[in-house]
This record gives C-alpha cells, structure tokens and sequence, in this order.
C-alpha cells in the first residue's frame, strides 16, 4: 500500500470521525504553585468544534486522492 493510499484513508477516517463526533475536549494546565508541601494546580477544560464542512471536505478530498492515485 502506497502512502499516498494510506494518506487517503486517514482524511477518510478522520473527516467521518469529525461528522460523528463534532467536538472534543482539551485539558491543559494552566497555573501552577508549590508552598512547601502544598501544591496547587489549576487545569481548564478546553472545547474544540469541528465544522461540518471541514469533516465532508476531509472525506471528499480523501476520495479525490484515492482517484487520482488509482489513475496513475
């Protein structure tokens, strides 16, 4: 399987898991303190959209490379 195949799939999969999904989550670690034994961590909760028409571009593009791969 050529990676051109592979890269093709990968936009496949990943623009149909962005139409199921349409959003996932991001934790990241923002503040940090340390007062002797006491440690204090604040980490906020991030949320990402992905718009449908970027998951459908993802697939469509997918299928035009696994067209024009097919061709050559």
């Amino acid at each position: 399987m050529s990676p051109l195949r592979i890269g093709a799939f990968v936009l496949i999969i990943l623009g149909a898991l962005g139409l199921v999904y349409g959003k996932f989550s991001v934790t990241k670690e923002t503040h940090e303190a340390k007062f002797g034994p006491i440690e204090l961590k604040v980490k906020e909760k991030e949320t990402i959209n992905i718009p449908q028409w970027l998951g459908v571009g993802a697939i469509l593009l997918g299928g035009v490379v696994l067209l024009v791969g097919k061709k050559r």
